[in-house]
């Protein structure tokens, strides 16, 4: 019995997880992590059969008080990152990764725990397109961008909660208040839609910060940054992803209607 609970505790770099996280919840076990992208990729299966028959729900209320929840959770976020990195003095250009339990560098670590519950949170986006039959919007786009995005962020929250990775994850927050303060203006009704014009600009927004994340993770394998190479590198090739994804997006919703 002990050798097959060592077994499911047994997976590749275990002994290189920041020891100062792994206490806090849906952090340790790679299973929790697993299980909710099983859970959400069952749920992407099931669920729009289930509403196949069913007549689809408005839910103005509940998009509202999701959307202005988030856009608030992510203001927090961005406060947090910003403000303890700006007192740790850490350099936006590169930063190496260290384990201390300063009352500053938990706290950075916090920020990070819960940039993490909000990938999980997100999950929610699907579950509203799915309840409103908004079928145009479940895309391969949309699912990798909420699955990949939670495995990553629980990559770091494991392993590296400190160090340069605060920069990616202050300006993804940034970018996340804007979205979801827009989309709760939008569940107000039709009588808001005239003021919000500017939907196209958000993922304007959304391509610069991978332009500008591309650019970061570049430079730091140019300068030989000490945080985590292989991090820069697959940040590298994530960006690319994005730009490729969100750009055919951009193109074929906005500028052949133009």
């Amino acid at each position: 019995m002990s050798s097959s609970i060592a077994l499911l505790d047994s997976y590749p770099f275990a002994e290189l997880a920041d020891e100062r996280t792994q206490s806090w919840p849906l952090v340790a076990s790679p299973w929790h992590a697993a299980l909710l992208l099983a859970l959400y990729l069952l749920l992407l299966h099931f669920a729009p059969k289930w509403m196949a028959s069913r007549k689809a729900f408005q839910l103005r209320l509940p998009l509202f008080g999701y959307n202005l929840f988030m856009a608030l959770l992510n203001g927090y976020i961005c406060l947090q990152l910003y403000t303890t990195s700006r007192a740790l003095n850490y350099s936006v250009q590169c930063q190496p990764c260290q384990v201390s339990y300063d009352p500053l560098e938990i706290r950075l670590a916090s920020a990070f725990w819960w940039f993490y519950i909000s990938k999980i949170l997100e999950f929610t986006d699907t579950i509203f397109f799915i309840l409103r039959k908004k079928w145009s919007q479940l895309t391969f786009l949309h699912v990798y961008h909420h699955s990949s995005m939670f495995v990553i962020c629980w990559i770091v929250i494991k392993w590296i909660p400190t160090g340069s990775t605060f920069v990616p994850a202050l300006m993804n927050s940034f970018v996340h208040i804007v979205m979801y303060g827009y989309y709760s203006l939008s569940a107000l009704g039709p009588r808001l839609h005239p003021y919000l014009w500017w939907k196209r600009y958000l993922t304007a927004l959304q391509l610069l910060q991978f332009a500008l994340g591309l650019a970061w993770g570049a430079q730091a394998i140019v300068s030989r940054c000490e945080y985590q190479p292989w991090l820069s590198y697959t940040g590298v090739a994530y960006m690319l992803s994005f730009l490729f994804l969100f750009g055919r997006f951009y193109t074929q919703k906005y500028t052949k209607c133009s």
